[in-house]
């Protein structure tokens, strides 16, 4: 799908900047960091389900080490 971004410009020399480090376009670039923040996201959301499924299914456990 096509899309326009508009970017501060010295956001945008930030980029271009980083861009040549990596030795890739911008837009490749930009590509990774969606990948990343979408993988962070399903990360964080892995971690809170884990937490509650804990919190509810090791209750009584948990209160006990709370009560040691």
């Amino acid at each position: 799908m096509a899309m326009t971004l508009r970017i501060p410009e010295e956001l945008d020399r930030q980029l271009e900047a980083v861009a040549a480090a990596e030795h890739i376009s911008k837009h490749a670039l930009l590509l990774q960091a969606a990948q990343l923040i979408v993988e962070r996201r399903a990360r964080r959301e892995q971690i809170c389900e884990a937490i509650d499924f804990v919190t509810t299914h090791d209750e009584a456990l948990l209160e006990r080490l709370a009560d040691a």
